[in-house]
């Protein structure tokens, strides 16, 4: 297939990119800044007092609809356009964060996330087929690496805003900084940016987007409930957990037979995308589960400010940044597993060195530790998304890609599920024999969790109570920490042993018809 009417000259190229660079920060912006607010929304005192269970489902709903709407998002980009459907993702953001910011409850705002999530998805696969099409195969790869490395700006943002917003105004503030954003976008959008579509439009996947959500729901619900109920024998945990495997099984099967799969698990007969798209998983696990832990560890045991927890992070966001296009370079000199798998090592190492963080750690430590993560994780992610993408067939330009979008936000669901869960319970076993002098009412009240056992020893005032929850928390966290490493172990290993070998030829153009502004 060719493609026709890609008669768009460099310097219009140059301002798509920036306008679709420009709306993917307000996606990486929001992975991050919500993390600032986590220890404000779970003190009874200062915010909702929310459960671990329900702060994990406020970062988890995000991912969850991410993920799964992201093949509906690229059938409909495919089908409709996908200009159009980037413009629908940005007013649904928008509209959903004006939601979360002023959600009266834990349940309002879970929602809120979902929609959030529901916007990002339908941005994400959209820009990249904007690409695709905009872009002649020589120019193609330099503008994702670009694209890719706005994580970089979002991620070094987010929590920056997130601190100022958090220490002088309330925690919702944080929601609104995407409206500027979103208007800007906007703007751009409707001055620059084509509406590229398939000329053979495929049909929607009502089917599959109900499997793949219901099940990844109940399997996240399970791994949550696990955290909050510490019985596995229980059916609350176990029946959901079977009954999501189930229907992602179920899904898969579904997808397989189907004649135009939006999720296209045949793709994964190569060993390559398979390998590359497993450590991504694995790498997007890990760290989502350290952004969750990693803010309470600094707010709440260490009881640093929102804006000083977001300068702490700033050294790994700036790694991230200066990592992805070095590792872009250092892939076509070297090869994409030995950059990618050495990368994902380093950050493996760096999960262990979590294990020296404690109460009195020097913040400068952290930072250092978080900057050499950072640096490694960009020399990851870059070069094993393009890889990805390099295999990917081109006229599933926009749902095909969405595959490797679906399984990171896939691990990200699972890495605040899991590993949220081994560190609430490891926090409860831990915390357990300091609370048996404790009236029951306020037993119960405190064992929910760290920021629950502060507020308790704040009302009874036992500060020895405080300093036994900072630390159990930070014994809960060397345990998720090393969990985490585990996982990304394997995942190092699989891009040493997959991309050994060159890659293969770049796949040819496929075809499309671009809109007039």
């Amino acid at each position: 297939m060719t493609v026709r009417d890609l008669s768009i000259s460099v310097p219009r190229q140059r301002r798509v990119l920036s306008v679709l660079v420009f709306a993917a920060v307000l996606i990486w912006i929001d992975t991050t800044i919500l993390g600032i607010a986590l220890e404000r929304i779970a003190d009874p005192r200062t915010g909702l007092g929310a459960t671990p269970g329900q702060l994990q489902w406020a970062v988890g709903a995000y991912s969850l609809l991410f993920a799964t709407a992201l093949f509906a998002a690229g059938a409909l980009g495919d089908r409709y356009g996908h200009r159009t459907i980037l413009v629908l993702g940005l007013l649904c953001f928008g509209a959903a964060s004006v939601w979360a910011a002023w959600a009266g409850g834990a349940t309002g705002l879970i929602l809120a996330r979902g929609l959030m999530g529901l916007g990002g998805a339908m941005m994400m696969p959209s820009s990249m087929a904007i690409i695709g099409a905009t872009f002649p195969p020589a120019r193609r790869a330099g503008a994702i690496a670009t694209w890719s490395a706005s994580a970089g700006v979002g991620v070094a943002l987010g929590p920056l805003l997130g601190g100022v917003l958090v220490d002088h105004f309330w925690w919702g503030s944080v929601f609104l900084v995407n409206l500027p954003v979103v208007g800007i976008a906007l703007a751009g959008i409707a001055w620059v940016v084509p509406n590229p579509k398939l000329a053979a439009r495929r049909r929607p996947d009502p089917a599959g987007l109900v499997l793949s959500t219901a099940g990844l729901a109940l399997l996240a619900y399970g791994l949550i409930e696990a955290g909050q109920d510490t019985d596995w024998a229980r059916a609350r945990v176990w029946a959901p957990v079977l009954a999501g495997l189930a229907l992602l099984a179920a899904f898969t099967v579904f997808e397989w037979r189907s004649p135009e799969p939006s999720f296209d698990p045949r793709l994964f007969r190569n060993g390559r995308f398979s390998a590359g798209n497993v450590a991504l998983g694995l790498l997007f696990f890990g760290i989502t589960g350290q952004m969750f832990y990693g803010n309470f560890y600094l707010q709440g045991a260490r009881g640093m400010t929102a804006l000083e927890t977001g300068l702490a992070f700033l050294p790994g966001a700036i790694g991230l940044a200066a990592g992805s296009p070095l590792g872009a370079r250092l892939a076509g000199r070297h090869g994409v597993g030995l950059v990618s798998g050495i990368g994902l090592l380093v950050v493996t190492a760096a999960f262990f060195a979590n294990l020296s963080f404690g109460v009195d750690t020097p913040v400068a430590w952290f930072c250092a530790v978080g900057f050499v993560s950072g640096v490694a994780m960009g020399l990851t992610i870059a070069p094993t998304v393009a890889a990805v993408i390099a295999v990917l067939p081109v006229d599933r330009m926009g749902a095909g890609s969405a595959v490797n979008n679906t399984v990171r936000q896939v691990g990200s669901v699972l890495g605040i599920a899991l590993l949220g869960t081994i560190l609430t319970t490891a926090y409860r076993d831990r915390i357990a024999p300091s609370l048996t002098a404790l009236p029951p009412g306020a037993r119960d009240a405190a064992a929910a969790s760290a920021e629950h056992t502060r507020a308790v020893a704040d009302a009874l005032q036992r500060p020895g109570l405080a300093d036994a929850a900072n630390s159990s928390f930070i014994g809960a966290m060397h345990v998720t920490a090393a969990s985490a490493a585990l996982a990304l172990l394997l995942g190092a290993a699989l891009l040493l042993v997959a991309f050994r070998r060159r890659p293969a030829p770049e796949p040819r153009t496929p075809e499309v018809a671009l809109e007039s502004v």
